[in-house]
């Protein structure tokens, strides 16, 4: 769909590490650029990233999704909370195993600390999983909070977790034998 040129640029963080997580993020950017009201710019590559917090689950596989949006912040929300929903997302344990995860990194500039969102996202400067493809294709974002842009954040992180970019061969492999479950 094509939204009109007022509306916001948005960020979305993707990740999974249940089931075929390859198919999962790109059926969820495949979701959202369905919903009305966004219009899917563009979405960085796959990475396999080590897990953040608790250690002992498998791998994830991340990407970065840019959008345009007429939506609040609210109702972007829902509609990804929605899609985690229908994907099969059941919340159990904060940080633990996920069949899909979707997160409001940046709207906009904008700053909000609601009860139930927090935009930019918590923590964001401080995690290579999601600086690595955001800046793949937004370096130059200033984060409205700190005044740097994604790329010196990702020079300062000092997390060091492994994040791996997924080649297009591994994709194809990822889909044909599931081997990135």
């Amino acid at each position: 769909m094509r939204v009109s040129e007022s509306g916001v640029v948005c960020f979305i963080g993707i990740g999974s590490n249940i089931g075929d997580s390859v198919l999962r993020c790109l059926e969820a950017m495949h979701r959202i650029s369905a919903v009305g009201g966004v219009e899917f710019l563009r979405n960085s590559s796959l990475y396999v990233t080590e897990p953040v917090g608790i250690e002992e689950q498998d791998w994830f596989v991340n990407a970065v999704a840019e959008i345009r949006t007429v939506l609040t912040p609210s109702e972007l929300l829902k509609v990804m909370q929605t899609i985690e929903r229908v994907m099969g997302r059941v919340r159990k344990r904060k940080g633990g195993p996920r069949v899909i995860d979707l997160d409001i990194l940046f709207y906009g500039q904008d700053i909000l600390n609601e009860e139930n969102l927090v935009i930019p996202h918590p923590g964001l400067h401080e995690r290579r999983f999601v600086l690595v493809p955001l800046s793949e294709i937004a370096s130059y974002v200033i984060h409205p909070a700190y005044g740097v842009s994604i790329r010196g954040l990702l020079d300062r992180v000092g997390e060091n977790k492994a994040v791996s970019f997924l080649s297009y061969e591994e994709e194809k492999r990822c889909f044909t034998l599931s081997a990135c479950s």
